[in-house]
């Protein structure tokens, strides 16, 4: 069965965009981009909100020709991937590999995951808080960026208790800190971490 992963660049105070919805603080270095790639290496379907998905829709048609390694790396990968994107407002998908979807449905999901041969990923703060809600998400990839921004949209979202067990952790040279977690089931008793 396939895993949901659930990724994001993050601020301190656990948001993804500041409360004038900008991200230009998070944006990777080098080594943070090369270690996301590696994330991505393993995901076959990617699930996006309107919102998330215009964002990233730009990969589609970037020429990343004198682009560092990492940036080529991104591109490549995400044009390899399918896309499934969730959205009552958006008329159409342009993106190859893309199609559009009126509503999120868990059962869909779960059959998904039964049947992928390789995992899926949730992207946007709006469609991950349907699938965490659901209990669809089996991983969380929080990259905590050394910056408070005060406000704006949280990544994990409100009013959602869960239990999750700290898989691995990574410090890297810009002073973000990687951190891997994995959704116990309800009921379960934390365990010690794993954590290298």
């Amino acid at each position: 069965m396939a895993r949901l992963i659930y990724a994001g660049i993050t601020s301190l105070d656990g948001y993804v965009s500041d409360a004038d919805g900008k991200f230009d603080w998070s944006v990777p270095d080098a080594e943070v981009h090369g270690f996301v790639n590696e994330l991505e290496r393993e995901i076959g379907t990617q699930l996006f909100g309107r919102r998330m998905y215009e964002v990233m829709a730009a990969w589609d048609t970037i020429d990343a020709t004198d682009e560092p390694e990492a940036i080529k790396d991104f591109a490549a990968l995400w044009r390899a991937t399918d896309k499934i994107v969730y959205s009552t407002t958006l008329e159409s998908v342009s993106a190859p590999r893309t199609r559009l979807e009126r509503e999120f449905d868990p059962a869909v999901i779960r059959r998904l995951k039964d049947t992928a041969h390789r995992d899926l990923s949730v992207g946007g703060p709006g469609l991950a808080k349907l699938a965490i809600e659901a209990g669809l998400v089996n991983e969380y990839h929080q990259f905590v960026s050394p910056v408070l921004v005060g406000g704006g949209t949280r990544f994990y979202p409100a009013g959602v208790r869960l239990r999750v067990q700290l898989v691995a952790e990574h410090r890297f040279d810009n002073g973000v800190v990687h951190l891997h977690y994995r959704a116990l089931p309800p009921g379960d008793v934390l365990r010690r971490s794993t954590a290298l």
